[in-house]
């Protein structure tokens, strides 16, 4: 018990819900632990094995984490729903709202458009890190979604025989899956910007620099997730 104190004393963390963000009215919980300029984030709400993982990993580790509220998929969204990772360019946001809020006025998709616009970039400057540091999203996926399906719009895959093809990482950093690639784990790098940007974070962290890890497993596999970011946390600079 008193090593438990003392832990949590040393990295001085806060689990203050109170401490929020927003970006369009989607509420971010923060969670900081000490100075570092690692970054982490979690975006859909149905992934709860990917939250679990990342709260855990925080309790212990520097850096500062961001948390999407809610239990769902999508976000609440001015009386619709979005998609909170399809939001970080113009073009993408408005392919979402779309999507999700056919019956919207003309004038009302105009609207909540600008305004994603006119967060978005504030929400980046606190999100990405600074000083060539690192971004590392959460994610879970659920049957039929594994590495394959992003082999072809990689620059560079490893592939082990022995993990299961829908755990794996996904980085746009050359450096950075070099050391991946001698993991125990499945890697692809995608540095090269995409043809159609869809608005996910991942492409947002490219347009600005920023090194970018995705840790993508199957749901309910806690260990694994808990696993691979273990790996980040000792290898990645």
């Amino acid at each position: 018990m008193i090593r438990f104190f003392l832990l949590f004393s040393f990295f001085n963390i806060s689990f203050d819900d109170s401490n929020t963000i927003h970006l369009a009215g989607i509420k971010f919980k923060v969670l900081q632990n000490g100075e570092s300029d690692r970054r982490y984030i979690w975006l859909h709400g149905d992934e709860q094995t990917a939250r679990m993982a990342l709260e855990r990993h925080m309790k212990s580790n520097a850096g500062k984490a961001f948390l999407v509220t809610g239990i769902v998929r999508e976000s609440e969204f001015f009386g619709g729903i979005i998609d909170p990772n399809r939001i970080f360019s113009s073009e993408g946001a408005k392919a979402n709202i779309q999507k999700y809020n056919r019956k919207w006025s003309r004038a009302k998709k105009k609207e909540t458009l600008e305004i994603i616009n006119k967060d978005r970039d504030p929400f980046l400057k606190e999100v990405l890190p600074k000083n060539g540091g690192l971004l590392v999203a959460l994610h879970n996926n659920f049957k039929g979604y594994n590495v394959k399906k992003e082999v072809h719009k990689s620059d560079a895959v490893s592939i082990k025989k022995d993990q299961n093809p829908r755990d794996f990482f996904i980085c746009t950093n050359r450096s950075d899956f070099d050391i991946l690639a001698k993991s125990p784990f499945n890697v692809v790098l995608q540095e090269s910007p995409p043809k159609k940007d869809d608005g996910s974070i991942s492409w947002a962290a490219m347009r600005h620099g920023v090194r970018y890890v995705n840790i993508e497993t199957r749901l309910g596999w806690l260990s694994q997730q808990t696993k691979m970011l273990n790996y980040i946390e000792k290898n990645l600079p």
